[in-house]
């Protein structure tokens, strides 16, 4: 079948439903599932040429499949990026991306405030092969400047953060970066190129768990890099095809269906988080509220520059507690006495997810590290979904207003 161009300049909603490879000799009108390990070759010589990179063609799963390249076209298209790469989950993206970019004796720069296991993984994992690296205040310019050396490589944000929010400033942190000859690689997941494409403020790589609002219902774990078609086909695909922190062609099939409702989930769950943390403020069992879209948040112009306007999804906020035991105490009081919400550590799904980072998602952190990145035992994640708001409130206040 032959397919139709898609036309230039095409917005973000437009991209969402319809770039993706083309369709089969069948013309499905939603993109096909392509569950196979293997693809047949023509004759011999072709399958040589393929397997050597000579010519184009997909060969196995691990590192070719046409569902994957479907996921991977719309989500290059939506960040604004020439070419994506999917991968097994958001934390392998993070392991891609480290892999492919760093040796022993090279440095990274990475905000203290990212999530729990990509500290881990930078700070301890990858030390143990010889990368260095120095964690810096999510905010501080002048902290990530003094911070860069002469092997310094790569500089890794996450913006906002997880789970206070924090909002760097994406292209002050890419002048930095490409200052020094190094790139800067941000985690998009919370915003999604629904509201922010760090590319276009000069990031060079943006990373994605596609296990929250891509997929967007928490069906799936998924992940993802968008950077240049030079750095996808060169760095990243030779690392994928040899290590295999592949994402199935079902994963990616879920993710590929998820994104086409990305937009207006984004603009609806980012009103209702917004409603909801300027509701949280004026109750007295809570001692201060994290959210971007907040007149109140130290970086809220930034944010509402960066992120088209809106404040994503995620608040998070301190009930009161005078000791780090009674904060974790009346933090457990509020999440188990919902009756609504869903306790998991997950986010971006369209049901309402409560959780207390500081023993779920930054749990395997000691505590220091914990409060460096400013995680105390009274602080509670809420991701919000797509319920009324009013259910939202009064399943919160079942805990408040009894603490």
């Amino acid at each position: 079948m032959t397919a139709k161009k898609l036309p230039e300049g095409l917005h973000i909603d437009t991209l969402a439903v319809r770039a993706a490879v083309d369709k089969s000799q069948y013309g499905e009108n939603s993109e096909a599932l392509f569950l196979t390990s293997s693809f047949i070759q023509p004759d011999s010589e072709t399958a040589a040429r393929r397997f050597s990179g000579l010519e184009d063609g997909y060969i196995y799963s691990r590192f070719t499949n046409p569902t994957n390249a479907s996921m991977e076209q719309r989500l290059a298209a939506l960040e604004g990026a020439e070419a994506c790469i999917s991968t097994s989950s958001g934390m392998s993206a993070v392991l891609l991306l480290c892999m492919g970019l760093l040796k022993a004796g090279d440095h990274v720069v990475c905000s203290q405030s990212v999530f729990g296991s990509t500290l881990k993984l930078i700070g301890s994992e990858f030390a143990k092969f010889g990368v260095q690296s120095t964690f810096v205040p999510q905010t501080d310019v002048a902290a990530w400047q003094a911070a860069v050396q002469p092997n310094t490589k790569l500089l890794f944000a996450e913006t906002p953060t997880n789970p206070l929010t924090e909002v760097c400033d994406i292209r002050a942190l890419a002048d930095i970066a490409h200052n020094a000859g190094a790139l800067l690689a941000v985690d998009n997941c919370f915003c999604t190129p629904a509201l922010q494409r760090p590319i276009s403020l000069g990031a060079d790589i943006v990373v994605h768990s596609g296990t929250k609002y891509l997929d967007g219902q928490g069906r799936v774990v998924a992940g993802a890099l968008c950077a240049s078609e030079k750095l996808v086909k060169e760095v990243f695909i030779p690392v994928m095809r040899s290590a295999g922190m592949s994402l199935s062609p079902f994963n990616a099939w879920v993710v590929l269906k998820g994104m086409e409702t990305l937009g207006i989930r984004m603009e609806a769950q980012s009103a209702r988080a917004l409603a909801l943390a300027a509701w949280l403020e004026t109750h007295p069992k809570v001692a201060r509220v994290y959210y971007p879209g907040l007149s109140s948040h130290p970086q809220h112009a930034l944010a509402m520059r960066q992120q088209s306007g809106l404040g994503g999804a995620v608040v998070s906020f301190d009930v009161v507690g005078d000791t780090p035991e009674a904060g974790r105490r009346n933090a457990f009081h509020v999440i188990d006495s919902t009756q609504l919400l869903s306790v998991t550590a997950n986010l971006g799904d369209v049901k309402t997810i409560i959780t207390q980072p500081a023993s779920t998602s930054h749990g395997r952190l000691t505590e220091a590290q914990r409060l460096a990145a400013g995680i105390q035992q009274n602080l509670i994640r809420v991701a919000v979904g797509l319920e009324h708001l009013d259910d939202l409130k009064a399943d919160l206040l079942r805990g408040l207003d009894t603490l």
